[in-house]
């Protein structure tokens, strides 16, 4: 899950700033952070030669991935629960592959208990970006 993390928070880096964290230009006009973003996001594609899970897994990152990419309102608060709201569907969805594809029965169990605190705070989340009007 933190590796997930670094790579949610990285790949967003780059697509929210446009690549304004990238310090080095090659000559095809690229940089090497844009560079190195390109080739993971085409690492996270779904190939059909892919086994299941990973297709599936490849999905839900992806996805997740395009429904944290919002427009930033400038409000921590709000940008906060809008950017989170898609990221713990992505937990959900994560989890939901566990179910479908794992064996370990205590990860099952994990993923379950995912899967219901995640909806929990997603309708939480919800219920404030109502009260706020947003």
């Amino acid at each position: 899950m933190k590796t997930l993390a670094l790579v949610t928070a990285l790949v967003l880096a780059g697509l929210v700033s446009g690549g304004a964290i990238a310090q080095t230009t090659h000559s095809h006009g690229a940089t090497s952070d844009e560079a190195a973003m390109q080739k993971m996001i085409g690492d996270m594609m779904p190939k059909p030669s892919d086994p299941p899970a990973i297709k599936a897994f490849k999905e839900v990152h992806i996805t997740m991935l395009k429904n944290m990419h919002i427009t930033l309102s400038g409000d921590a608060d709000v940008d906060f629960v809008r950017g989170m709201i898609p990221h713990h569907q992505g937990a959900i969805d994560m989890a939901r592959v566990e179910l479908q594809y794992g064996k370990d029965p205590a990860l099952k169990k994990m993923a379950e208990k995912i899967i219901a605190d995640q909806e929990k705070e997603i309708a939480e989340m919800n219920a404030w970006l109502a009260k706020k009007g947003k």
